[in-house]
């Protein structure tokens, strides 16, 4: 089931979980890697307003050490967060950058995540995390809002912009100072660069770039065809294909599901109080409620460089359920390349936006809005998937990010040629092929279909521009 590191390898995806795979395996010696994808990011440069689609190609993400009990997820963050900052070293010094970067970008900004809740004393999650991260030696990164003595210990280590962003009287919840945010586009445009210059190959466009389906033979996958009816070779083939990838490999069923969350950006003027108010340097991403089911869930981010704040809503998590060729219903993505009428985000969604907007920086609402949809592959049990499909030698998959795999870019890839090589880690073994037992309480709750209430069949959807009216539109 493996590749020598002179055999050819293909990675069908060029998102996160890709990139890092191919800049790993280069890294470890593999010579010939090609990455495919449908979207021509060499050009659009990961950019949503450019034509992008997809998880990765996104405005920011949160950049988190905090995972409650979970102490591998918890050294892994730590460990990426330390490859974000040599990331940022080498931007700084100006050698070697992507066409359209200087020394002046930064992909990560240590700003801190204000966890904000309605009740006095820290919930259960960030009480396990505080326990988890004492262990580790770094108890005093978090920092509970309502305790005087912590307080003065954020605004020491210069995180007094975060401590009560919104002058709450009631300022209850958790400050991550190892916490902020990245730059999404910025940070996959590193790395593409990175892996090019590495040496990995790619194949990117609507048809020579898009699978259509593996090569087999002998039970053994032998490489992949395009949409223009090439055929290419590999020993192995990688899937990390995102929010596609469970409708790519049927073997997915019951471990993973294509879900959706919902997210508004607003186009603030520089010409605004809030230009300054919500500039990175001085202020933090925030989150509310955000383990309170569909009444949290909630969180938003600071000011980009261009004056975008984006907020999401992921308390909800809604569906596209499609009969499939097998048979089978799955869920698939709704995007650009989408075959349907409409891309709304549901209504409910658009309500609670503006409704938590309107309670903590209702500023915001009369600006230029655009919504959409963002895709992600969910897991029912929240973990990553690394391994190889069963009964079909050659091919891997990489996918379940769960909403919380692009803090990985830098490192997740290390894994992968981990799992490639063999290796025996309790990362891979949390990552493994698997099936959720009878008494097992799933994390997510996955593969319910067309009646679910979260399918967008079964939801009233928003329809206009913007979220005055408490209706949106992508």
């Amino acid at each position: 089931m493996t590749a020598t590191r002179d055999e050819p390898i293909i990675i069908v995806g060029a998102g996160i979980f890709g990139l890092s795979s191919a800049l790993h395996l280069a890294q470890r010696g593999y010579t010939d890697v090609t990455i495919f994808d449908k979207q021509p990011y060499h050009k659009s440069l990961y950019s949503y307003d450019q034509g992008c689609d997809g998880a990765s190609s996104d405005v920011n993400k949160i950049i988190r050490a905090a995972y409650g009990s979970k102490l591998e997820y918890q050294n892994m963050a730590f460990d990426a967060i330390e490859h974000w900052k040599r990331w940022n070293a080498e931007i700084e010094s100006g050698q070697n950058l992507p066409p359209g970067m200087s020394a002046k970008d930064t992909l990560f900004i240590n700003n801190g995540n204000v966890s904000m809740t309605d009740v006095p004393g820290p919930a259960l999650f960030e009480q396990a995390t505080r326990e988890s991260m004492a262990r580790a030696g770094k108890g005093d990164t978090q920092i509970t809002l309502e305790n005087p003595e912590d307080v003065a210990r954020a605004k020491s280590l210069g995180f007094g912009h975060a401590v009560n962003p919104f002058g709450r009287e009631g300022n209850y919840g958790t400050l991550d100072t190892c916490a902020g945010v990245v730059y999404a586009d910025k940070a996959c445009r590193f790395a593409l660069h990175k892996v090019m210059q590495f040496g990995v190959k790619t194949v990117f466009g609507s048809e020579a770039g898009a699978y259509s389906g593996c090569l087999e033979k002998n039970g053994r996958v032998r490489g992949i065809r395009t949409i223009d009816g090439k055929e290419h070779q590999a020993a192995l083939t990688i899937m990390a294909c995102g929010g596609w990838t469970p409708g790519l490999i049927p073997q997915l069923d019951g471990l993973c599901e294509t879900t959706a969350g919902s997210v508004a950006t607003f186009q603030v003027p520089r010409t605004s109080d809030l230009w300054d108010k919500l500039a990175p340097q001085r202020f933090p991403v925030w989150t509310y409620k955000m383990y309170d089911g569909e009444q949290g869930g909630f969180y938003a981010f600071p000011r980009d460089d261009q004056g975008v704040v984006k907020v999401g809503y992921r308390g909800l998590k809604y569906t596209n359920p499609q009969m499939q060729t097998d048979g089978c219903v799955r869920s698939v993505p709704v995007t650009r390349w989408t075959p349907i009428s409409t891309r709304q985000v549901p209504l409910a969604a658009a309500q609670r936006i503006k409704s938590i907007l309107k309670q903590f920086i209702p500023d915001l609402l009369p600006y230029h809005t655009k919504t959409r949809l963002c895709w992600y592959t969910d897991t029912y049990d929240n973990h990553f998937v690394i391994d190889y499909v069963p009964d079909k030698s050659g091919l891997l998959v990489v996918t379940g990010g769960s909403g919380h795999g692009f803090k990985f870019l830098p490192t997740i890839g290390r894994y992968v040629v981990d799992r490639i090589e063999g290796s025996r880690t309790p990362e891979l073994e949390m990552w493994r092929w698997r099936r959720r037992r009878n008494d097992e309480v799933p994390y997510n709750k996955i593969m319910e279909g067309l009646s679910s209430r979260l399918a967008l069949v079964n939801q009233a959807l928003a329809v206009e521009d913007s979220l005055d009216g408490e209706v949106a539109r992508l």
